[in-house]
């Protein structure tokens, strides 16, 4: 009898067992204790039930809680500050009765505006957007510490609408760069800026979309899309993973009203890295250049030229003597690799001559008259872009 109900024992317990780990493994947050709740008055003798303070080392984030990966980046996030003469500007008529019932702009003054920003290296050097800095007078970077200091610009480059920044300042706080390219559609991702100075803010978002191009925003597009609200003030501010990492520098939303609806873009670190390095180097980002206006082939032209595929860029002007006439691209020839590299579309080719080194000889495979014919093309470098 003894024998069988140690038996039964043995057999339940290791079951138990089992299933604990089974529980353990699969569904470990059924097992964590939930804080014992206490009773906290709040009002004479009204009193409410509340868990107990738990120990700054002994919190556990519960599931789905990103507040690790933003303990990691939010001191890294930056608000910026800009200001600018506005020129003076005086009505039509210059009488104060026309003033008083008509109104005019006011004949001088300062404006100011508002981003966000990235601290990128520990002695002081702070990414940003060009847009959020170009044509200010004065720029004061405001740190999460409560710190406001004075912040002069190093170099911008308006083809990606990227700037760097430099603040006297060390042991800074930078951030860790992750790695775009690692992204997935579906990942998670949280945006972290100042919108219309409330105060640092963190969104939550996944990456909606990858190589997002062809939006007229910049030159030289390939966004990251997520649905992580981006507002006013959010510009140049952090796009981090899920481990608190710098995946891209928000810049743009899409909306008609001015106000999130769930499409915002970000510059992603695979363009940020290069940027930054030639600006901290240079002041300047140098690119390869052509001189040619290209567009993608629509299967009006591949019927035109007798193209078996839509692969390739169609030429449709070249700059006179500019380094594609003078190695011999001619309009309405069709681009097909450069440096044995295979051109696929507009922004895949101008990504591609833009990592050219200026003065270098590239190998050029251009279809004419449906046939292909190679030719050398000296690399120029690319004109700074206007101001606007």
């Amino acid at each position: 009898m003894l024998r069988r109900l140690w038996l039964l024992f043995a057999q339940a317990t290791t079951v138990g067992l089992a299933a604990l780990f089974i529980v353990a493994t699969l569904k470990p947050e059924w097992l964590r204790r939930s804080p014992v709740a206490l009773s906290t008055p709040v009002s004479g003798n009204v009193s409410i039930q509340q868990v107990a303070v738990p120990p700054a080392a002994g919190r556990s984030d519960p599931a789905g809680s990103y507040a690790e990966a933003t303990k990691r980046a939010a001191p890294a996030v930056v608000s910026i500050y800009t200001t600018k003469e506005v020129k003076e500007r005086r009505s039509p008529i210059d009488d104060p009765l026309f003033e008083r019932f008509f109104g005019q702009s006011p004949r001088s003054g300062r404006e100011y505006s508002l981003g966000s920003g990235v601290i990128a290296t520990a002695d002081g050097y702070v990414l940003t957007n060009n847009h959020v800095v170009q044509a200010a007078d004065e720029i004061a970077v405001a740190l999460p510490d409560g710190r406001r200091l004075p912040a002069r610009l190093i170099g911008a480059d308006p083809d990606t609408d990227l700037a760097v920044l430099r603040v006297n300042a060390s042991d800074l706080p930078a951030i860790t760069f992750g790695r775009a390219e690692a992204l997935k559609v579906g990942d998670v991702v949280l945006a972290i800026g100042n919108p219309f100075d409330v105060g640092q803010t963190v969104t939550m978002g996944i990456v909606s979309a990858l190589g997002r191009n062809n939006l007229g925003i910049n030159r030289y597009e390939n966004f990251i899309q997520t649905d992580a609200a981006i507002n006013q003030g959010n510009s140049g501010g952090a796009l981090i993973d899920a481990n608190g990492h710098l995946v891209g520098v928000n810049t743009a939303i899409y909306s008609r009203t001015g106000g999130s609806i769930g499409i915002g873009f970000a510059i992603p670190t695979t363009i940020i890295t290069d940027v930054l390095d030639q600006l901290i180097k240079r002041g300047k980002v140098v690119r390869g250049y052509f001189g040619i206006e290209p567009e993608d082939i629509s299967q009006e032209i591949a019927d035109v030229y007798k193209l078996p595929t839509a692969t390739g860029v169609h030429v449709r002007g070249v700059v006179p003597q500019g380094p594609a006439a003078r190695g011999g691209i001619e309009p309405g020839d069709i681009i097909v690799s450069i440096n044995d590299l295979r051109v696929e579309n507009t922004p895949g080719l101008l990504n591609q001559i833009a990592k050219l080194t200026p003065g270098s000889a590239a190998r050029v495979v251009i279809l004419r008259s449906a046939k292909e014919v190679n030719l050398s093309v000296t690399v120029g470098e690319r004109p700074a872009p206007e101001r606007r």
